[in-house]
């Protein structure tokens, strides 16, 4: 591969074991309360090595295609990248993204599963074969405008819990696949393998071992129609957690071994996302406004709490909201907690308090309710674990600004990856050294992606 993109207008700041992601924010939120209080990012690319590192220690020999909706920033996609990660990309703007890294076609899988006929030519020009597809209309579709196309089945899984909601539900069934495989011989079109996808809200693990079972069901239904069969995606859901992963992996290694041993040729792959990213990067907001409410409306309803009459209870606003950095929290519960940056001691009071971005919209809400020290406008809050969902193509809402971002790895990371034998000269030219003691002047401060 190529290595970094040239024209990336960014670096990462390469910290000693003296210097911590604290001192960065705190160096960070003094250098913005001086130059304009806009709400910025801190990315440890240091913890996308670790994980990396974790998923080979577990999982090998899956090979993780990392999902570039999940977080598309630059940083992010050439590190995976000279990881040796593939993508799986849901667009022509990602498809894009990672073939300007350098990325050969065989590491990109197309899993959008309603594609557009002209994103389709798109990654037939660019060499990009592997596709899903689950319903007859989308296979001529395909068949029409890729001839090269390799089809991976996408089946769905009983993987819906009580308490989720979900509108669209995507995968077809297994009869159906015979239905699917009857077209596609017709259409001349390649079906190389099966994909599925468990939710990482699922509980029941047990899940994998039914979908897993129908893969094989599925492989062997092909070998009727003379498909070689060569692939099998096992979908996202990994939530970052090791003990997850672990439990996961405890499921399906003794299945794969019995219905896809090493023998058969089979690659199984899989689509980690969150896992990667979510807990790489922290988010830094500012309080922009403060007021005073009425406590049962702040209060989620039905919920029945008792306070001091005199307690205030604060609504603060942020320089960040869902038509931003917090877009999934309008589909999803946010799963950070807000943290205040400023020292405050241990007895002091806490109050009824809610978040909301700067949009004024009555769904721009972060957090419904939580207790908070009384703040100020211009003080700060961060939120941990907002690197997946949160940093893509972000909406223009209300003049909204996007974050910057601040990449920074430590010295013991870069070593990892030294050892591991993918640092290059390519890469160690966006590395520079920050001290231990951080005081960044203008003219030595972290460079910065917006």
């Amino acid at each position: 591969m190529k290595g970094f993109l040239e024209d990336a207008n960014y670096s990462i700041g390469l910290l000693d074991e003296g210097a911590t992601l604290a001192d960065v924010i705190d160096n960070c939120i003094y250098e913005h309360t001086h130059t304009g209080k806009r709400a910025f990012y801190v990315g440890d690319l240091g913890k996308l090595v670790k994980k990396n590192i974790q998923w080979q220690n577990v999982m090998a020999p899956i090979k993780p295609f990392y999902p570039v909706r999940c977080n598309s920033t630059p940083g992010v996609l050439e590190i995976l990248g000279t990881l040796g990660v593939g993508f799986a990309c849901s667009s022509k703007s990602e498809m894009a993204l990672v073939q300007d890294l350098g990325i050969s076609p065989e590491n990109i899988i197309y899993t959008n599963p309603c594609k557009q006929a002209s994103q389709i030519k798109y990654a037939a020009k660019a060499g990009i074969n592997i596709m899903i597809c689950d319903n007859d209309i989308e296979l001529k579709k395909i068949a029409r405008n890729h001839p090269n196309a390799k089809l991976l089945l996408h089946i769905a899984t009983e993987d819906i819990t009580a308490d989720e909601e979900v509108n669209m539900k995507f995968g077809t069934t297994l009869k159906n696949c015979r239905h699917l495989m009857e077209c596609a011989k017709e259409l001349g079109v390649q079906i190389v393998g099966v994909k599925f996808h468990v939710s990482g809200s699922c509980k029941e693990l047990q899940t994998y071992i039914h979908a897993i079972s129908d893969a094989r069901c599925v492989f062997d239904m092909a070998e009727e129609f003379g498909f070689k069969m060569n692939m099998l995606d096992i979908g996202g859901g990994f939530t970052g957690s090791e003990l997850q992963l672990e439990e996961v992996n405890h499921v399906i290694r003794p299945l794969l071994d019995v219905y896809f041993p090493k023998e058969s040729g089979v690659n199984v792959i899989a689509e980690p996302g969150c896992y990667y990213v979510s807990s790489a990067f922290t988010l830094a907001v500012n309080i922009i406004a403060k007021k005073t409410v009425e406590y049962d409306k702040l209060l989620p309803s039905g919920v029945e709490q008792t306070r001091n009459d005199d307690e205030p209870v604060f609504t603060y606003y942020i320089n960040d909201g869902v038509y931003g950095s917090f877009a999934s929290k309008l589909s999803e519960k946010l799963n950070t907690i807000p943290e205040v940056h400023k020292k405050y001691k241990e007895d002091e009071p806490l109050f009824a308090s809610s978040l909301w971005g700067p949009s004024c919209d009555e769904l721009d809400q972060i957090v419904e309710n939580c207790r908070l020290p009384e703040l100020s406008v211009g003080d700060w809050l961060i939120f941990d674990n907002m690197g997946s969902g949160t940093l893509g193509e972000q909406s223009t809402f209300n003049d909204y600004q996007r974050p910057l971002i601040y990449y920074m790895m430590s010295f013991s990371d870069w070593d990892e990856m030294q050892d591991a034998g993918i640092a290059s000269d390519t890469l160690m030219k966006n590395f520079f050294f920050v001290p231990s003691c951080i005081q960044l002047s203008p003219e030595d401060r972290f460079s910065t992606a917006a």
